[in-house]
């Protein structure tokens, strides 16, 4: 049986889907995850589900707005012990995230642009997007996943996904595996998955 999205019949995941699915795969109970771009705390309950009890999830966010919709999600699905959400900038997280935990992530998400229903002159920037990658990528164990979703529809999100695609393409294939998943033929430029896999 087909299963059914929207009203489409579609056998393929879509990107959310498929971000979380690749997220599932890295991160298990026990590991260290980071959610780069809180947002409204979707991406970090899931992630504080996946580590469980035993596990810890460190989140970024440089808009209060941000940090206090993630708490409120956290509280409700009574998640908050396992998370430390930090009013920062995703590039400053090798000075926040304790070093006990290097070498350690195995998982991290990042939902690039701006906050959905919030002020869209505060949005993500590549120099600061690949600072992070570049701490990450020094911090996480191996085999471990960053997964970068890029919303391309607005011009600074198109400046960003040019400038994350070039430097993608020229990591080293000794140091990560890089993927990209996107559907080719749908308008209004919808979002697709760049994920990196330390190797």
């Amino acid at each position: 049986m087909k299963e059914q999205w929207g009203t489409d019949l579609m056998k393929m995941e879509r990107i959310l889907p498929f971000a979380k699915s690749i997220l599932k795969k890295a991160v298990q109970p026990g590991d260290i995850a980071v959610d780069a771009t809180l947002g409204n705390g979707h991406d970090t309950v899931f992630l504080a589900e996946l580590v469980g009890e035993t596990g810890k999830v460190f989140g970024f966010d440089v808009q209060m707005e941000a940090i206090r919709s993630s708490e409120e999600r956290l509280q409700q699905n009574k998640l908050t012990e396992r998370v430390t959400l930090f009013h920062a900038g995703h590039e400053q997280l090798s000075l926040m995230i304790p070093s006990e935990w290097q070498g350690k992530i195995t998982g991290a998400i990042f939902n690039l642009g701006y906050l959905p229903g919030s002020d869209k002159t505060i949005f993500t920037r590549p120099e600061t997007t690949i600072a992070a990658i570049e701490q990450l990528l020094e911090w996480m164990a191996p085999e471990g996943i960053i997964v970068l979703v890029i919303y391309h529809g607005h011009e600074q999100g198109a400046v960003e996904r040019d400038s994350l695609l070039e430097y993608c393409q020229q990591l080293d294939q000794k140091r990560a595996h890089v993927l990209q998943y996107q559907f080719i033929n749908q308008q209004n430029n919808p979002p697709f998955i760049v994920a990196i896999e330390r190797r």
